[in-house]
């Protein structure tokens, strides 16, 4: 079972890759399931998830006793624009909170197993132990290619916005989603920096927003943007990459409670499509485990994260040693990923339900 959960992966990325390259052009029919699959030698049902995530990420469309074709292309990041009229409102949902008895459990080990660690003092960024719980966990779940030492842990999203503006400096412009958690914008403007509001389309910030902004920085909610509701597809994903790199800027990428996503594999990360430089990844644990647990993390680009580092390297650790450690225990035993897997297919049935209603 592992080794097919793997190929149909191989299979994902290997088509996702021919399409964004241009090998398989706007408008082409891909390969049938039963094609695909004699082609590779692999079953028709590893063929078939394959192709399942390429439906939802926004690559493909099916068509009724045609098959299967490209519906990304290139041009979509600068000139086509979805409208707001017609557009579906994204599914909400109450996600449970972490089993107490999971939790619990987890915390009286460490309390058993850690007691020298407890008490002792931890790294400005976090303890090692968190880091590199948090670095396999997002490759594994998230195919982010992720090394401890870019791993920054902290107290909730708010003190992270504020290590941001220390990261990257006051005179810098922010731009911010409009309209876009209120929290987000007052931590920036507490914080002393210019703020723009750019206006949400469908998908994401509307296009002629980003030609016209002066903003250096963009603070983006991919998936789920509250209180929009809105999420980026992956050509306007694909927009804000191309938009950095145009303006040698920086994307922060606000991923909160995107593991929650109902599709069978979570949406492909800004971080994961432009590792290097141009995305400061951030996510947090209030969603996934309970509100009382205020721990955040940010995820330094690769190429920048020395430099980063250096800049904080005065800051303490807001986290306390033995949430870092509980956290990094809850990773680590696979009680975390089994909980979001558990809430994920309660909320699947529940969006098919209500399509079908």
């Amino acid at each position: 079972m592992a080794k097919r959960n793997v190929r149909y992966m191989q299979i994902y990325e290997e088509i996702r890759n021919q399409i964004v390259d241009g090998a398989f052009s706007y408008g082409a029919r891909i390969p049938s399931k039963r094609q695909m699959a004699e082609e590779k030698g692999i079953s028709v049902i590893t063929v078939e998830h394959a192709y399942e995530l390429l439906l939802e990420e926004g690559y493909i469309e099916s068509r009724p006793r045609s098959g299967c074709y490209v519906i990304y292309r290139d041009s979509d990041l600068i000139h086509v624009e979805k409208t707001d009229a017609g557009a579906k409102p994204d599914f909400t949902f109450e996600a449970d909170v972490f089993p107490f008895s999971a939790y619990s459990s987890t915390v009286r080990r460490v309390l058993a197993e850690k007691q020298s660690e407890i008490l002792g003092r931890t790294e400005g960024r976090g303890c090692a132990e968190i880091r590199t719980a948090i670095a396999s966990y997002l490759n594994r779940s998230r195919g982010m290619q992720v090394s401890p030492a870019q791993v920054v842990i902290g107290a909730g999203s708010e003190y992270l916005y504020s290590l941001i503006v220390q990261l990257l400096g006051r005179e810098r412009i922010y731009g911010i989603e409009d309209p876009c958690y209120e929290n987000i914008s007052r931590m920036y403007e507490n914080n002393d920096v210019r703020v723009e509001r750019l206006k949400l389309g469908a998908n994401g910030i509307r296009s002629g927003e980003l030609q016209k902004t002066e903003a250096e920085v963009l603070h983006v909610t991919p998936y789920h943007s509250y209180p929009s509701g809105r999420s980026a597809d992956v050509s306007k994903r694909l927009e804000y990459i191309r938009w950095a790199k145009q303006r040698g800027g920086i994307l922060v990428e606000d991923d909160y409670e995107s593991e929650f996503s109902p599709f069978l594999k979570a949406q492909q990360t800004l971080f994961s499509m432009e590792p290097h430089h141009h995305v400061i990844y951030l996510n947090t644990f209030t969603k996934t485990i309970g509100p009382s647990v205020r721990v955040g993390y940010m995820i330094l680009p690769a190429d920048d994260t020395e430099a980063f580092l250096e800049k904080i390297s005065e800051s303490s650790c807001t986290v306390s040693t033995l949430s870092q450690l509980v956290i990094a225990q809850l990773l680590n035993s696979g009680s975390f990923e089994r909980h979001i897997n558990r809430v994920r297919r309660r909320l699947r049935r529940a969006s098919e339900s209500q399509e079908n209603s």
